[in-house]
């Protein structure tokens, strides 16, 4: 029997002060897998990947997550950060005047002492940053550049698998990462995904459409609707609900 690395059980949650979103939603991630999960507009599945990162105006009212075996809803954000837990954006977030190569060594350098491995030197930063931009086939100006300020969002999301790469999550959370990339931007991220994959990595990746997944092979498929996991497959279903869209499994759920 597989480790669990994530444990998700009857989970409800809501906007904060607002109407519930997640509705008893149950889901488990083995040590290793790579899960995905698809749903229509308005299934939860942001609202999933907010919770599991801790973002502030989202309220658990009930359920519970285990995270390594550990309560993960009792973390703080930057606890949850240091522990190997990664949300990527659908929409990455611009940092005026904070240069790109600084935010990078500082987040990888708390990472490093949270696992209590001595800081990287620039030096020793920089050979890894190399490494991991032409994973991504970005130029090393990038790291020069403010934090996402004026990168397209092709940019955006190369650069958050970058950041990916040299952090080594435990847990990844990939919230809609596909969203608004061309077809190089796509190949280049999702090849660098599966790049990532590792006995010791598991990944979450949110998305509307298979595209994403023709470059990263998942464990498993969950759909969720209306706030909770309504049917789970093997790799195949994401092709097949290209086809047949979603109402065959959820009827009237949405």
């Amino acid at each position: 029997m597989s480790e669990m690395l994530l444990e998700i059980k009857d989970l409800h949650a809501r906007v904060a002060g607002g109407a519930e979103i997640l509705k008893g939603l149950s889901l488990s991630l083995p040590v290793g897998e790579v899960h995905a999960i698809m749903g229509p507009n308005g299934s939860g599945k942001s609202t999933l990947s907010y919770v599991l990162a801790g973002r502030e105006g989202y309220e658990v009212t009930s359920g519970s997550v285990l995270y390594r075996g550990e309560d993960l809803l009792a973390m703080s954000i930057d606890e949850r950060a240091r522990a190997g837990v990664f949300l990527a954006f659908q929409y990455p977030v611009e940092i005026p005047g904070v240069q790109n190569g600084y935010f990078l060594r500082a987040i990888l350098n708390a990472r490093r002492a949270h696992l209590g491995l001595p800081e990287l030197n620039p030096v020793e930063f920089m050979k890894r940053a190399k490494e991991a931009l032409q994973m991504v086939k970005l130029d090393a100006s990038m790291l020069k550049r403010s934090v996402n300020e004026g990168f397209s969002g092709g940019e955006k999301k190369r650069n958050e698998v970058m950041q990916m790469a040299l952090l080594e999550p435990t847990l990844s959370v990939l919230d809609e990462t596909d969203s608004g990339l061309d077809i190089d931007a796509l190949r280049v991220v999702g090849q660098g995904v599966e790049a990532l994959k590792g006995p010791a990595r598991s990944a979450l990746i949110i998305t509307h459409f298979p595209r994403l997944l023709e470059h990263v092979t998942p464990h498993k498929v969950h759909v969720l609707s209306a706030g909770r996991v309504v049917h789970t497959g093997e790799a195949s279903l994401a092709r097949e609900l290209e086809e047949r869209g979603y109402e065959w499994l959820i009827g009237g759920e949405r």
